[in-house]
């Protein structure tokens, strides 16, 4: 299994891009501005989406996607996400006003995308693969992820602030090789990040604590101009792990 980071940042400017990893060749975590670093090669490969919450930075160039590949596609991409997920881009994004409703084009008996809801708890699998979603907490409905197959696995937190469901799930599962976290803001906001559901590096390492697995930590998702100062912080506050900045094009086989 092999894991590519296209985007990881909390905004845009310059080389940065949103959130969006892609597993193997055909699965994308998200779709961020991070989606624009794939060939058109590699965007006529992705069979599954899927989406942590309904905010723009996660599914921004979602819509681009299926339309840049739209003649091409032969069976639908499939969009997994919370029904609340989903319904948002129903609502709001693919409704034929901002742009046109992908899941009834060309015709609604054969569509070039799908809406298929999961539920937190639930597993869906791909062959040898697994994805798990993992309630989280932030201003909207959000999920994690974990990611398996026989060889390894990781998870991914989504955007949150200070929770117990996400690490409790880990810490039930046998295996963790990676894990890819947000910290957004540094310690001075916290404030700010708690109402607008983020960890800041105080309360990452907090939480982290609950963790029983010893994976190597990425951190994701900071605040553009804030890098260095957070990365700083999570090393300052988070003790005896394997603390890295998580940049866009890293990979990691699993």
């Amino acid at each position: 299994m092999k894991l590519r980071i296209l985007g990881c940042s909390g905004g845009v400017g310059s080389e940065l891009r949103t959130t969006s990893l892609l597993l193997d060749e055909d699965i994308l975590i998200d779709a961020g501005s991070g989606v624009g670093e794939l060939t058109l090669e590699e965007m006529r490969r992705i069979r599954h989406v899927f989406l942590t919450h309904s905010h723009l930075d996660h599914f921004s160039f979602l819509p681009l996607l299926v339309d840049s590949i739209f003649p091409c596609i032969r069976e639908p991409l499939i969009v997994h996400g919370q029904p609340a997920t989903l319904k948002a881009l129903q609502d709001h994004v693919f409704n034929w006003t901002i742009w046109p409703d992908f899941s009834k084009l060309p015709t609604e008996e054969k569509p070039v995308m799908r809406y298929q809801p999961l539920l937190p708890g639930e597993i869906f699998t791909l062959g040898r693969r697994s994805l798990e979603m993992i309630q989280v907490n932030h201003i909207v409905p959000g999920v994690g992820y974990r990611a398996a197959c026989p060889s390894g696995a990781f998870a991914f937190s989504g955007d949150t602030t200070t929770n117990d469901n996400f690490w409790n799930v880990l810490n039930q599962r046998e295996q963790l090789d990676l894990l890819l976290v947000e910290a957004a803001f540094a310690n001075a906001d916290e404030e700010l990040s708690k109402k607008a559901g983020h960890y800041t590096p105080k309360l990452l390492a907090e939480d982290l604590k609950k963790l029983n697995h010893q994976p190597d930590v990425y951190i994701t998702h900071n605040k553009p101009g804030h890098e260095s100062t957070i990365m700083n912080e999570c090393r300052q506050a988070i003790i005896g792990r394997k603390i890295i900045a998580a940049k866009s094009g890293q990979t990691f086989t699993l």
